[in-house]
């Protein structure tokens, strides 16, 4: 008898069941069950970022070129695993060419924002011109813990194309596996630990969005949630949340996920907030 996988949730950098011991079931289009999908609780919500708090300092700290490895290295990685997530990607429907491409596009877009660590500071930043005897300038810095309730509407490159920005500009992430794309976001997981990313950096919960997804915009130790919905009431009810401790919010859903034009510096800065340090010419 076969026995269905069952997938954790990824808090810490440690793969762990829900508190509530409650789990939904995957299946194909087919409709054969191929999995168990853990649902998280507003307790976990909790755990994940704890521990992405406890991972934004080391994070932040880590020299930006050295950061740029770890996303260079996650591409290489995901790159050896290459035939396992078409496999998988081919699961949520659709040809095995067009699984490919969406795999490959994924390795590109960790390429991408790889390059973009130790260069996107001296884009972002200024030095602002002021009528009396002072340097003032302008710098990026990351926004903190980000939430980020990942596309339904694509499994790997949308899943990709909002985690990599995030890492890049040296937030910490907890992150909302779509639904129907809870198998591939796990198995990403595995990816990243393989890859050094730190435990804590990226805490990836399951489940239902509609249980859920409440409890990351009222958050008060969340700085930023990014999503992509296009219901309006929704859309009114996450900015209400989010307004409980001004928290950014960014919504992504313009993007062609599959296409090199979501590739862009407004990703990063998306989830950077701009200071201003004055400091006295000397006489």
């Amino acid at each position: 008898m076969e026995i269905p996988k069952t997938y954790k949730l990824f808090i810490g950098g440690r793969f762990s069941r829900s508190e509530s011991g409650r789990s939904y079931k995957m299946a194909s289009p087919k409709a054969n069950e191929i999995a168990n999908i853990c649902r998280a609780t507003p307790k976990d919500v909790r755990n994940a970022v704890v521990a992405a708090q406890k991972a934004l300092n080391a994070w932040s700290q880590v020299e930006p070129y050295t950061k740029g490895l770890i996303l260079y290295r996650i591409a290489e990685t995901l790159s050896g695993r290459k035939e396992q997530f078409v496999k998988l990607v081919q699961l949520s429907g659709g040809t095995r060419s067009a699984a490919a491409k969406e795999v490959d596009h994924a390795i590109d877009t960790f390429i991408y924002y790889a390059g973009w660590c130790d260069k996107y500071q001296q884009i972002s930043g200024t030095v602002n011109p002021v009528s009396a005897p002072y340097f003032s300038f302008s710098f990026a810095q990351p926004n903190g813990v980000v939430a980020m309730i990942f596309p339904e509407s694509s499994g790997l490159a949308g899943l990709v194309g909002c985690l990599a920005p995030a890492l890049a500009g040296s937030n910490t992430v907890v992150g909302l596996a779509a639904q129907n794309h809870a198998m591939i976001t796990i198995e990403l997981c595995e990816v990243l630990i393989a890859s050094d990313v730190p435990g804590g950096v990226v805490n990836v919960l399951t489940g239902y969005a509609d249980e859920l997804v409440s409890v990351l915009a009222s958050h008060l130790d969340i700085n930023a949630l990014v999503h992509n919905s296009t219901d309006k009431e929704l859309i009114k009810q996450i900015h209400t949340l989010a307004s409980q401790n001004v928290k950014r919010v960014a919504n992504w859903s313009d993007q062609n996920w599959s296409s090199k034009k979501s590739f862009s510096l407004d990703r990063i800065t998306d989830l950077q907030e701009i200071k201003t340090s004055w400091h006295p010419v000397g006489i």
